[in-house]
């Protein structure tokens, strides 16, 4: 019975933190970063058909495989594949058993119907906790990203959202 209600508690606990974190109140607190810091997404075009993703995680945090998604605008390009590269097994109190990415995970993503020079939108959809106990609600990130020319070689990393420059940067 005690563990039983130990478990709601925490339950109700991690339900508060989650609702918190979302609200940004928990930026305030130097163990939980606001989700575009503790998951760090950038892309560039590598050709004028492929585009490479990446999410960088903050120490102590890790994005769940299965939640990972994106997608790409206008409708008329289409995304012909999303292979995701493995992510190590855990035992997720949130979610039983997943796969999750730590440190750096980078997707290869193949365009069909594009052309060198245009201009595309990329979204990348994720879901991702602290070990802080604290998991963050699905999150959305866009980037738009332009397709090099010929033989032009890959483009420039694209930050979702870019540091912030201080007064004498």
């Amino acid at each position: 019975l005690a563990d039983a209600a130990s478990h709601r508690w925490r339950a109700i606990g991690t339900g508060i933190a989650v609702l918190l974190v979302a609200g940004g109140v928990g930026a305030a607190d130097p163990k939980l970063l606001p989700p575009e810091q503790a998951f760090r997404f950038s892309a560039r075009a590598l050709d004028a058909r492929t585009l490479e993703a990446r999410f960088a995680m903050a120490d102590g945090y890790y994005l769940y495989r299965d939640k990972l998604k994106f997608a790409v605008a206008p409708e008329a390009v289409v995304l012909t594949a999303q292979e995701l590269p493995p992510g190590k097994p855990k035992e997720d109190p949130f979610f039983g058993k997943v796969e999750t990415y730590r440190g750096v995970v980078v997707v290869k993503l193949p365009l069909a119907n594009v052309a060198a020079g245009q201009s595309l939108a990329l979204s990348a959809d994720s879901q991702g906790c602290a070990d802080a106990g604290v998991c963050y609600p699905p999150t959305r990130q866009k980037i738009t990203l332009t397709l090099p020319a010929a033989g032009k070689g890959p483009g420039a990393w694209v930050e979702a959202t870019p540091a912030k420059k201080l007064w004498f940067d």
